[in-house]
């Protein structure tokens, strides 16, 4: 499913940076781009967009002004130079907030927030070392944390990166995937068997904390396993 944006920024610079980066990504659709809010605003009273990466300081009306008059369904992205502005960006609820020089690495990452997650999504693409590495979502059985790091174990691979368990479970459909353990989280519709307090998953067996063990029921239940 892509995604529609539009970009904000009264700095030619900072707009040309956000379509370089937008270009690079398949479902992303770029809808415009603006020097001013009140440019964008008007654009938005005609057209339906999924995201906007928004500017705060700019003449006229400012990012944090503009967020403010933006519907609920609309997520907002920050793009600032300024990270004395983020608490007050997380306080109108913004998706995310990213600081200039914007990296492709994160502009990626804030495209996968806007992202809905459907069925019908099969792959995600995780930061291992340098690379960006596809991960097939079908394949994909497990995922142990370690830390501030993480494995995806997929059927006849794993791949490591840097990240906490929390932030990959962020980037997969919640329908298909469910915590068991502070350690560990699991394919809903690849585990084998079910314990006390374990499961088996491709061969492999996994802990069980009990605070996860009755979402994991719930999970299985609903999938008509139980």
């Amino acid at each position: 499913m892509n995604i529609r944006c539009i970009f904000v920024d009264d700095e030619p610079m900072g707009l040309s940076v956000l379509q370089s980066h937008a270009a690079k990504i398949p479902f992303l659709e770029v809808a415009g781009t603006f020097s001013s809010a009140t440019e964008a605003l008007a654009f938005l009273r005609k057209e339906k967009v999924d995201g906007i990466f928004l500017d705060i300081r700019m003449p006229d009306l400012s990012g944090l002004e503009m967020a403010r008059l933006v519907g609920d369904d609309t997520r907002i992205i920050f793009t600032t130079a300024y990270p004395q502005y983020a608490l007050e960006g997380f306080e109108l609820a913004v998706t995310d907030y990213l600081l200039k020089p914007v990296s492709f690495e994160r502009f990626l990452l804030a495209c996968s927030r806007i992202k809905p997650r459907t069925p019908e999504d099969h792959f995600i693409f995780v930061k291992s070392g340098y690379d960006q590495v596809r991960v097939d979502l079908h394949a994909l059985l497990y995922l142990e944390a370690d830390d501030n790091y993480v494995t995806f174990y997929e059927k006849d691979r794993k791949t490591l990166c840097r990240m906490t368990l929390t932030e990959a479970l962020e980037k997969l459909p919640a329908a298909r995937f469910v915590r068991i353990h502070k350690s560990y989280a699991a394919a809903v519709s690849k585990i084998d068997k079910i314990g006390r307090a374990e499961v088996t998953i491709g061969g492999k067996t996994l802990p069980v904390s009990a605070s996860y063990r009755e979402e994991l029921l719930r999970r299985l239940t609903e999938r008509g396993e139980f």
